[in-house]
């Protein structure tokens, strides 16, 4: 395909803060075919760890600068952040603004990669341009509730929704019956594995003595961490010696702070806020433990499984999909007593951890990459032609 016949692709996404939407965008564009696909990225902020790390065959501009170009005088800074909320406010209203920094280029697909830009995209000034939405959530849980409204406001305006696991798909439709619904696909996310096993070998911090239970995710409240607190101090109480190690950052940090703090398990309960590369904490560890109260497919489940390490897992979203509850896994409720005689099955059963080790010898069999960036390539070009 030449140059001016490729076809010109938008993503806009609000910021690349470390997650598992925004390691998803980055497979994508990673892999979507760029002699085919002529590749742009608007961020409403150009925030996060993974903002500079797209493809160099990938445009990248955005609306606002992020809060790391911020001053750290206080005052300066609620000034900056003052600033950009208008100077935001005005590119997500004004056509004229948002089409100028994308250099008033016409676009032939543009793509809402997450619910948190759905309105910018079915608002877009292009009114012939494709639009597809991609949906990662649980429509069903409280926290989603208040942006409900506006997320069946544009479900129906969208060309093609992409679903990243059935049971999400499953879900609208059952608690949405009568929505208008457009075309739907169902693509689960990509893993790279190759990549995946290579950065775990980079060295870091020795971990902290025994048996270690790793996570990786934000601090948000519907991860679970607070009922994962409870369950090792439990654990510890009852002589089970063991620590948690955390890997992630959000607005939650200061209550569990504080919650580790009033339990005295400093020392074995660790937060280590955000790192680039979570792979080598994850190898490293003994086990991986997912104690979230919602998830969709979560890529990080697939990471461990690649990394061949037991996991204990909450079964929401696809998760009792990816894992077979005491073959590669043991599922549970999100419950704290499920967490803490799951974590103390893992410390005391043998018999069991072996098994699940065996089983992961072969993992990586059930992933097929091409064939999910298969499927994307070919929603794009179907409706680019229709």
């Amino acid at each position: 395909m030449s140059e001016n016949k490729k076809i010109k692709v938008l993503f806009r996404h609000r910021s690349m803060e470390m997650g598992g939407v925004e390691k998803v965008i980055l497979s994508m564009l990673n892999n979507l075919n760029p002699d085919r696909f002529d590749i742009t990225v608007c961020l409403n902020l150009n925030q996060g760890e993974l903002r500079n790390e797209f493809p160099h065959h990938v445009k990248k501009v955005y609306l606002t600068e992020g809060k790391e170009n911020f001053s750290q005088n206080p005052l300066i800074h609620k000034l900056q952040l003052l600033r950009r909320r208008m100077k935001l406010a005005s590119a997500l209203k004004n056509h004229k603004v948002s089409d100028h920094i994308l250099g008033n280029k016409k676009f032939d697909i543009e793509i809402a990669p997450s619910y948190t830009t759905f309105s910018s995209v079915i608002n877009s000034s292009n009114g012939v341009s494709k639009k597809i939405g991609w949906f990662h959530s649980e429509i069903n849980i409280p926290a989603m509730q208040p942006l409900v409204p506006d997320i069946l406001k544009n479900f129906p305006q969208f060309d093609h929704m992409i679903y990243c696991s059935q049971k999400i798909k499953d879900l609208m439709h059952l608690h949405y019956p009568d929505l208008q619904y457009p075309a739907e696909s169902v693509v689960i996310n990509a893993i790279p594995i190759e990549e995946i096993k290579k950065k775990a070998e980079e060295k870091i911090e020795p971990l902290p003595q025994g048996p270690v239970f790793v996570s990786v995710g934000r601090l948000h409240s519907r991860k679970g961490y607070h009922k994962l607190i409870d369950a090792h101090k439990k654990l510890i109480d009852e002589g089970f010696q063991h620590s948690v190690v955390v890997i992630g950052n959000g607005e939650e940090m200061k209550n569990l702070t504080e919650q580790i703090q009033a339990n005295n398990v400093q020392e074995s309960f660790i937060l280590t806020g955000n790192r680039m590369n979570p792979y080598p904490y994850i190898k490293n560890a003994d086990y991986f433990i997912l104690s979230s109260e919602s998830e969709a497919w979560p890529l990080v489940i697939a990471e461990a499984l690649i990394l061949q390490k037991p996991i204990i897992a909450t079964d929401t979203g696809d998760v009792g999909v990816m894992i077979k509850d005491r073959e590669t896994g043991y599922l549970i409720n999100y419950d704290t007593n499920e967490m803490y005689e799951a974590m103390k099955t893992f410390l005391t059963d043998t018999e069991l951890i072996n098994t699940i080790r065996k089983n992961l010898e072969t993992i990586e069999d059930q992933f097929d990459n091409q064939k999910i960036f298969n499927a994307v390539e070919e929603i794009i070009e179907t409706l680019y032609i229709q």
